[in-house]
């Protein structure tokens, strides 16, 4: 994994960090790559029963760098690139703007600062992967509508007003905001993992999904089995005139 993307793991809580403070964590190739390995090591290690998700820095993420346009911002989404049955803890400060919301948007809880602001402004640049859409299913329609068709950022006191947001921390506090991120990781590991992780999916099976959040899954699972030890063998085997010898890896 990358420097781009931290983890690490204490008392059962994996803290995951975008660490392009610099650059107000925002989204490129190599953070995209770097939370996809992250979900899957988190999901990996049996030492992990939670996550928080944070960003370095002033911003949680200024959201994709224009000048370096993740197409593929599915993959480091958890829950639609990774398949991600354990739950995740958002904590956001500063900016949430466009995949930085992506991300806010699959998390089970959120803390956020009281001078964080969310903000999906594609609809100022005529540009648009889509994924957003599934904030329609977390908050009120006409609210997610507003935010999504001017652009206009929403801040955190509304965010949890509208049930976005589970709590709220004092402005330009971060440890404060980690604090209080930690304490709902640590109420949620000390519980029994398994129902925890079967509430999670039930939770997600019951949500409807966007055609974005839909089509990226699917390209996720294509890329596994295509990237697998498996379709290696086959082409492999093919390639030498011999029968394959799957081992379902």
């Amino acid at each position: 994994m990358s420097e781009a993307v931290l983890y690490d793991v204490t008392d059962h809580i994996a803290v995951i960090t975008m660490n392009k403070a610099d650059r107000m964590n925002r989204l490129d190739a190599e953070i995209v790559e770097g939370l996809e390995a992250a979900w899957i090591r988190f999901m990996a290690d049996d030492a992990a029963r939670v996550a928080v998700l944070r960003g370095e820095g002033r911003a949680f993420s200024a959201g994709a760098d224009l000048k370096a346009i993740p197409h593929d911002l599915f993959r480091g989404i958890p829950g639609v690139g990774v398949p991600v049955d354990k739950p995740v803890v958002a904590a956001v400060q500063g900016w949430c703007v466009g995949g930085g919301m992506v991300l806010t948007t699959m998390c089970d809880v959120m803390v956020a600062a009281e001078d964080a602001n969310f903000s999906y402004p594609e609809v100022k640049i005529g540009f648009s992967g889509g994924l957003i859409s599934n904030l329609a299913t977390r908050i009120p329609h006409k609210i997610a509508m507003e935010l999504l068709l001017t652009g206009d950022a929403i801040t955190a006191q509304r965010c949890y007003e509208v049930g976005y947001v589970n709590k709220l921390t004092p402005a330009g506090d971060m440890p404060a905001l980690m604090d209080a991120a930690m304490d709902y990781a640590t109420r949620i590991a000390a519980q029994a993992p398994l129902p925890s992780r079967m509430l999670k999916r039930f939770s997600a099976e019951t949500l409807p999904k966007g055609p974005t959040e839909l089509a990226g899954a699917a390209r996720a699972q294509v890329a596994a089995i295509n990237g697998s030890a498996d379709g290696e063998e086959g082409i492999a085997a093919f390639m030498e005139k011999r029968p394959p010898v799957f081992k379902g890896e």
